[in-house]
């Protein structure tokens, strides 16, 4: 029986948000703690727990189908694999710090520095890009405390809050990349794992939509019925049934998570009551 073969970090900072996806999507993997590979008993499916560095090139080898792993690792490693997917999670932005007393006003600020990173690739691509002569130092681990053991004058790290910065004495000065988790392929995926893939795709996208919808239920008095469903366009258009109360209906829509508090206001302005708002598990359209 053929099997899409799925690559995940094995450890790190996307391990946990992978495998949620996973089981999101309805797919269940025994437990992969100490283990290299796994299989799924609901969907064909063998999942590698690989580090995150080795993801790209076991997908260009074609030892994995398909693989999770981040857009700054994926770059960073130039491998032959093609991103199919955002995921939307492990957002974060690799970035140039200097430290905080140090007065920068450009690109330029870098001419002639030493600067630490862990992405070199990516660090020689952006100097470039911008005209810029430096000397690039890569290191592993602890990148942030170069400047301050005198081993570099700036670093390019990745960066999610900027408190780990900020305890080292150090503040962001440039976006060299903004990232997140990307679903990536190999790049002669045959027409049998393929065709798995849009399988596994389709329940991504539904996970995905759900994520960004909630469920909207509420009560609408009868004369401002046609105002208040102007505002709830839903996938098509509103689900409204009458109440047991004369002179009510009871309104069903989802609303966009970016759109939520705007559109609650609006609703309540125009007369709604008894508004519920229930998250949504998979939206399928």
């Amino acid at each position: 029986m053929n099997k899409l073969k799925i690559a995940i970090q094995k450890s790190g900072r996307l391990y946990d948000d992978s495998v949620k996806l996973l089981k999101d999507c309805g797919i269940d993997l025994k437990n992969g703690v100490n283990k290299l590979k796994t299989e799924c008993d609901n969907f064909p499916m063998e999942i590698y727990f690989l580090r995150d560095d080795d993801i790209p090139q076991y997908v260009e080898d074609a030892v994995a189908d398909i693989g999770i792993v981040g857009e700054n690792v994926l770059y960073e490693k130039n491998k032959k694999a093609e991103i199919v997917e955002q995921l939307g999670f492990g957002k974060c932005r690799l970035s140039v710090a200097v430290g905080r007393s140090e007065v920068y006003e450009g690109v330029e600020f870098l001419n002639g520095k030493k600067i630490a990173t862990t992405y070199p690739t990516l660090v020689r691509q952006f100097l470039e890009k911008n005209g810029v002569r430096a000397e690039i130092h890569e290191i592993s681990g602890s990148v942030e405390i170069a400047p301050g053991i005198g081993l570099a004058d700036a670093i390019v790290d990745l960066v999610s809050s900027g408190s780990t910065l900020f305890m080292n004495g150090l503040k962001e000065v440039e976006t060299v990349l903004r990232s997140q988790a990307v679903l990536i392929r190999n790049e002669r995926l045959g027409a049998d794992q393929q065709a798995l893939l849009e399988k596994f795709l389709f329940r991504i996208r539904a996970v995905k939509k759900a994520r960004n919808t909630k469920y909207i239920l509420l009560n609408a008095p009868n004369e401002r019925l046609k105002e208040i469903i102007g505002l709830l366009p839903g996938m098509k258009s509103p689900t409204v049934l009458p109440l047991a109360e004369e002179g009510w209906s009871s309104v069903h829509s989802v609303l966009n998570e970016n759109d939520f508090w705007d559109i609650i206001e609006r609703l309540k302005a125009a007369g709604a009551q008894g508004i519920l708002v229930v998250p949504i598990e998979k939206m399928v359209i």
